[in-house]
């Protein structure tokens, strides 16, 4: 029989837990070695203070700990410093009392000689964040804030800042605020600057809410000394620090052009920046500040191309993307600028997939007479990848393309010979894409049919491809001979086809074919609507039963409503709004730009920056005056008794877009980009034979009263009847009286415009008559001048006009400013209001709509 194992007789190790449990082993090493001046005392201290941390930071409860961690700290070692630290700021917040304890300790290291004890020190005791221990940090706060390592004071100015949010009010009684405004104008080293403005600026935003004099103090963070002295040491500051004063430097206003000249001069080198965050909060500085001046604004993008196209192929692809967002929003705005450099946007095999589809949005978006054979063969290689999404984005790209171009026939033979192609993807976004094409282009149907004709609905298995295919078969069905039976087929799987959009395609296809091919559709046209009464889907079974009522009611003014004569469409709805782009090119630099949103639809606490436009736009070519007085302002040489010598500004075809305003020009009322809409009809000229009349169908007549509300009018516009209803009901002015001398000079116009926010944004429709006057601005001037809205800016040639106007209330000093946009072809406004006085807005629109409703009127 074996003897037994021998017993080890080992003492345990300082760093060794024995047989009891981890924590209450470390417990006792860390007594025993507590206030222990031995040799290698300090290093077993920092074996065993890693084991607390770690057990720490897997979620272990240490805090028992507490006690002997806290007695253990008297050390210079600063590695065990800054481990007892972190301890300590970790269970200070759960554990109110046991941070009283470290109190002594920490207020001790505060006085220590080492400057790096020091800080680390006073950044621990700041982050505490003990409301009843808000006493001990006054102290210790005002001493760092005069240290004499700049370490130390950084630290002391963020401790500021923590000590405002556990209570603002001790911060603010201990007037640091002032102390550190007099660090930030006089401190030589400039982090403690830039920590003591990111401080000031967060302080005084909240407080101002409650207090005018820090609302006061804030301001004076914009005026021109205070800028001018960051700026002038801008090249000492860290990156960040550059970023948050060029943050800083974008709010403030000059006083003319040649300080705006002074502070680009300066800047422009940081153009050159290594660090992508500074370049783009300079681009966005310099666009800010030449908003005003269109001529300077256009040098300014081709000055920013070439730093911009450097950051995007430089760094990371999460980088690149950041920047790639910013040069995409600028090229939306201004394509022409960016024309020529087309092959930057070229996809690259490495690049991920989120940045190839910002580069084909790019493209599609530059793409002009000059480059479109170049870059439509590119898109094409695309259509051949492996990654399915960029080979789809890719043939969308070719389409845009083709429906912004004038000369497409080189496009229209790469789309067609897509539809050729044997994959499933590839053909079913080439007939999304046709079809779209030939309400664009009707005169290449017959080209396009001769295609399509060949493709089986049986291998379209994608809803949008398939709804797609149905629409070319009811509205070629005279031209391609097996639609009828095709369209029967497809009715006869109708439980077999899950999606609603296709379902409802094929009831109006079918109706097309019915009117012009009625022998052979009859039977399916009936099987449809009996499919369609019967189906789960209220969408779909309420327009088969429109469809049966309305062939029952009559089938002239059946076909009249579904297969009406159409016109070409001339521009299709853009997915965003001019108003949104608008406000994320104002949130420039920030992450509206990458998440394509403004930031409160992703951020609850956004901080706003104040909108900013411009005087002038692309589609508004003429010469426009600045009068010296108000109401007094021309597009055009021609004299007028009322117009005074003003400055001219001129605006030609290179002019930027300032808004996106003008891509939504050309759209037809109540067709979302389309021009098809049904004829105007008279529903007193309804036969009397009708078996049974269409109760459930209202058609308003031409003969509607003058009375009849204005949200029926826009059903009507919504549903694309576009029925004659005559001329729209004038809203009653609201109690508001305007001053009828009010005066404003142009560049407080522009200043208050860029500071104040939107406060309503509407879109009004003109009268014919009102549009007939509107031959030139001056009739229109005049007439509102007369309901005392003056006009101080104004531009554009028919039919697309841009007005600025102000007004001032009466007896007060609130004045309201309007942006006013015309488009002559649709009898569209669009108005963007502004005021001093947000809760008078909406009385002032009413007035304006009412002043607008009366022009053209005897």
């Amino acid at each position: 029989m074996a003897p037994p194992p021998q017993q080890s007789h080992r003492s345990p190790s300082p760093s060794q837990p024995s047989g009891k449990s981890e924590v209450s082993d470390l417990k006792s090493q860390l007594r025993q070695l507590a206030g222990s001046r031995a040799p290698g005392a300090d290093d077993s201290k920092r074996d065993l203070f890693k084991k607390v941390i770690s057990n720490m930071t897997i979620g272990i409860d240490v805090s028992s700990l507490f006690g002997e961690m806290v007695m253990c700290s008297a050390t210079s070692d600063i590695v065990l410093k800054k481990m007892c630290y972190l301890y300590v700021g970790n269970y200070a917040k759960v554990n109110p009392d046991l941070a009283l304890l470290t109190i002594n300790f920490l207020q001790r290291d505060c006085k220590d000689e080492d400057p790096m004890i020091r800080g680390l020190a006073l950044r621990s005791l700041c982050s505490l964040r003990v409301a009843n221990l808000v006493e001990y940090l006054v102290g210790p706060l005002g001493s760092g804030l005069k240290d004499n390592n700049s370490y130390v004071r950084m630290v002391a100015v963020i401790g500021v800042l923590k000590l405002y949010h556990i209570s603002a009010s001790t911060c603010i009684d201990a007037d640091f605020p002032a102390i550190l405004k007099h660090l930030m104008l006089n401190d030589p080293d400039t982090q403690v600057v830039a920590n003591c403005l990111s401080a000031l600026q967060e302080i005084w935003t909240l407080e101002s809410s409650t207090s005018e004099e820090a609302a006061r103090e804030r301001e004076t963070l914009l005026s021109k000394p205070i800028v001018y002295h960051l700026l002038n040491r801008i090249k000492e500051f860290s990156e960040w620090a550059q970023c948050l004063v060029l943050e800083l430097v974008s709010k403030y206003i000059p006083a003319d052009s040649s300080e705006i000249f002074d502070m680009m001069n300066l800047l422009e080198d940081r153009l050159q920046h290594a660090n992508g965050a500074v370049v783009l909060a300079t681009v966005k500085l310099f666009l800010q500040l030449t908003l005003s001046m269109a001529d300077v604004h256009q040098q300014v993008y081709e000055r920013i191309k070439a730093p911009l196209l450097t950051q995007v192929s430089s760094g990371s692809p999460e980088q690149s993307y950041a920047v790639l967002s910013h040069l995409h929003l600028l090229v939306m705005r201004a394509p022409y600028i960016f024309s020529s450099d087309y092959k930057h946007f070229y996809c690259q095999y490495n690049e991920p997939s989120y940045v190839k589809k910002l580069k084909l949005e790019m493209l599609t978006a530059v793409a002009n007479e000059s480059n479109t054979y170049e870059i439509v063969t590119e898109l094409c290689e695309y259509a051949a990848n492996v990654d399915i999404p960029i080979a789809r984005e890719s043939i969308r790209a070719v389409g845009k393309i083709a429906l912004q171009q004038y000369d497409v026939n080189a496009i229209v033979d790469r789309l067609l010979q897509f539809l050729e192609m044997e994959k499933d993807y590839v053909t079913s976004e080439a007939l999304v894409l046709v079809k779209d094409l030939l309400r664009k282009y009707p005169q290449w149907s017959q080209d396009c049919i001769a295609v399509v004709g060949n493709i089986s609905s049986k291998n379209v298995q994608e809803p949008k491809a398939k709804a797609a295919l149905i629409w070319m078969l009811g509205e070629y069905s005279q031209d391609m001979h097996d639609a009828p039976y095709v369209l029967e087929g497809l009715v006869e799987n109708w439980d077999e086809e899950h999606s609603a959009e296709v379902r409802l395609h094929l009831l109006t296809a079918v109706m097309k074919c019915f009117f012009k091919r009625p022998p052979e559709t009859k039977k399916a046209l009936g099987a449809a609507l009996a499919a369609g009464l019967a189906d789960f889907h209220q969408d779909v079974h309420d327009r088969a039963l429109f469809y049966y009522r309305l062939l029952q009611y009559n089938v002239s003014v059946a076909e009249s409503v579904v297969n009406p004569p159409k016109q070409a469409v001339s521009v299709f709805a853009d997915t965003q709004s001019s108003e949104i782009k608008d406000r994320i090119f104002d949130e420039f630099n920030s992450l509206s730009v990458v998440y394509q949103k403004v930031a409160k639809l992703f951020s609850s606490e956004s901080k706003f920056m104040q909108p900013s436009y411009m005087f002038t736009d692309k589609e508004h070519r003429g010469t426009i005056e600045f009068a010296d007085e108000i109401g007094n302002l021309s597009i055009t040489a021609e004299s007028v008794e009322s117009v005074v010598p003003a400055q001219r500004v001129e605006a030609n075809d290179k002019d930027l877009l300032l808004s996106t305003s003008e891509k939504d020009e050309g759209r037809e009322p109540g067709s979302n980009g389309s021009a098809y809409n049904a004829p105007s009809y008279n529903g007193s000229s309804a036969p009397s034979t009708t078996s049974q009349p269409l109760a459930d169908l209202a058609f308003p007549s031409t003969g509607l009263s003058g009375q009849a509300p204005a949200s029926s009018l826009a059903i009507d516009d919504l549903l694309g009847l576009d029925f004659a209803v005559g001329t729209a009901a004038t809203p009653s002015p609201p109690s508001l009286n305007l001053n009828p001398k009010a005066v404003l000079d142009p560049g407080t116009f522009q200043q208050k415009w860029r500071q104040l926010p939107i406060s309503i944004s509407e879109e009004y429709s003109l009268s014919p008559q009102g549009i007939a006057s509107l031959t030139t601005p001056h009739a229109l001037l005049r007439h509102m001048q007369s309901h005392s809205i003056h006009c101080i800016a104004s531009g554009g040639q028919s039919p697309n006009f841009k007005f600025f106007f102000f007004a001032q209330k009466a007896e007060a000093s609130s004045i309201y400013l309007v942006e006013c946009v015309i488009n002559t072809s649709s009898a569209k406004s669009q108005i963007k209001v502004k005021a001093d006085d947000q809760s008078s807005s909406q009385a002032f629109s009413t007035l304006f709509q009412s002043a607008l409703s009366k022009f053209g009127l005897p």
